[in-house]
């Protein structure tokens, strides 16, 4: 689903125009106009999932002036290869927001601020367990569950459980839209629950289909680790969520970190395809296979 908010032009603008510089018309032909459309100017918010995995993960979000890389774990050559194929520049980046320090999540953070001047935002527990190396990037850090500005995109941070040292999601707010971005967490408690409440588009995780971890070449430490409430969700979890309490008002729901081992794009799209079915919602569901970019999405 496409949608657009507008933004009204400035008073220099207003002021410049001819019909207030008695040039033409008058000042009731310019409010027709306005009322009609003219003058303004679409107020757009883009979002694409890069990457979405534990192969890497990384998403770009774009709003007025502002563009922001959530999480950097792909290389700096493959980052610059997808940014440009959706016309960007990692060089005209704004920010990147780390949710927490796993490798797939990081491992092209050094490389990408050694080679551009891109402030990092993450938790005061996290930033201490990034290998900087010789790069010394400016950080900013914040406390887990605290809201703060990126030039024109509105950013609140929310702990979810994770096994990580200070694991954290976010929900944006940008040009009227509200996003959500939650991925690596073993369940859904209420707290993260609110926070999906009223997201235009939401980017969440659905990352295992229990009968193929279960008889998957993991070793069984790790699909306790996986299945635990400190690991990821699984198909079911997310389909119960989608059937039960995901908030009616959500246009897009896109679901990654798809395991390569312990899933199936097609098995995930099924499953949240009848979840939607049962409750009559007319969400778009768009499913972020693992390796490859989603289409950009216009809001």
């Amino acid at each position: 689903m496409w949608q657009a908010t507008r933004r009204k032009v400035g008073w220099a603008q207003l002021w410049g125009h001819p019909a207030f510089r008695g040039e033409i018309g008058s000042l009731d032909e310019w409010h027709e106009g306005m009322l009609q459309g003219e003058g303004w100017e679409a107020a757009i918010v883009k979002i694409c999932v890069l990457a979405s995995g534990s192969s890497g993960n990384a998403t770009f979000l774009a709003a007025g002036r502002t563009r922001i890389l959530v999480d950097a774990g792909l290389s700096l050559k493959e980052l610059t290869r997808r940014l440009a194929a959706i016309g960007e520049d990692p060089a005209k980046l704004d920010a990147v927001l780390v949710s927490h320090e796993h490798s797939d999540h990081v491992s092209g953070l050094r490389v990408l601020v050694s080679r551009h001047a891109v402030p990092v935002f993450l938790t005061h527990k996290t930033a201490p367990l990034i290998d900087w190396g010789e790069a010394n990037p400016a950080v900013e850090t914040f406390q887990a569950g605290s809201r703060f500005c990126v030039g024109d995109i509105d950013v609140a941070s929310f702990t979810v459980p994770h096994d990580a040292a200070d694991p954290v999601a976010f929900a944006f707010r940008a040009e009227g839209v509200r996003i959500g971005l939650v991925t690596d967490l073993g369940y859904l408690p209420e707290s993260v629950k609110y926070q999906m409440q009223g997201t235009d588009f939401l980017i969440l995780e659905s990352n295992h289909d229990l009968e193929m971890l279960k008889v998957g070449p993991y070793p069984w430490a790790v699909k306790q680790r996986v299945m635990s409430r400190n690991g990821h969700l699984s198909n079911d979890v997310v389909s119960e969520f989608i059937r039960e309490e995901m908030d009616s008002c959500t246009a897009t729901l896109v679901l990654g970190h798809i395991s390569e081992n312990n899933n199936h794009p097609e098995l995930v799209r099924l499953a949240a395809s009848q979840a939607l079915a049962a409750r009559s919602l007319r969400t778009r569901l768009v499913i972020a296979e693992p390796r490859l970019s989603t289409e950009v999405f216009e809001l």
